[in-house]
């Protein structure tokens, strides 16, 4: 697998419009990282590290949030920087993702964290991905 982290968006891209209400994704630190930040800012409701007996494989089961009326919370969610093309900000050329109403998840220095915090704390770094 060549971008670990676009296989894990699109797990939950497909997963969404299944309608499921959970997926397992292949974990990692900086796949729980984003976990903890989608959990954080109200996109799914919980996450859990499961370890599969007999071999040292960790598995990230993320359970997913819909509305009252069955509406997904996660409407849109995109990878922006790629394995072949990387995108790099300072903390002043971040953007508001739809006017504010979404997040953009960056790894900085500092960790991952969203770009709100990023701006707040006057780190810059990779965005990862943007959620709305």
């Amino acid at each position: 697998m060549t971008d670990p982290i676009s296989d894990m968006l699109t797990r939950v891209r497909n997963a969404i419009s299944a309608r499921h209400t959970k997926v397992d994704v292949p974990a990692s630190r900086l796949k729980i990282e984003i976990a903890r930040i989608l959990k954080e800012e109200g996109y799914i409701t919980n996450y859990s590290i499961k370890t599969t007996e007999g071999s040292n494989a960790r598995t990230l089961r993320i359970f997913l949030r819909y509305g009252p009326k069955g509406e997904s919370v996660i409407t849109y969610i995109q990878r922006v920087s790629l394995p072949s093309r990387r995108v790099y900000v300072s903390s002043t050329e971040i953007t508001k993702v739809l006017g504010g109403l979404g997040v953009n998840i960056l790894s900085t220095s500092s960790g991952v964290m969203t770009g709100r915090q990023a701006r707040k704390s006057k780190v810059g770094g990779e965005i990862l991905c943007n959620v709305y």
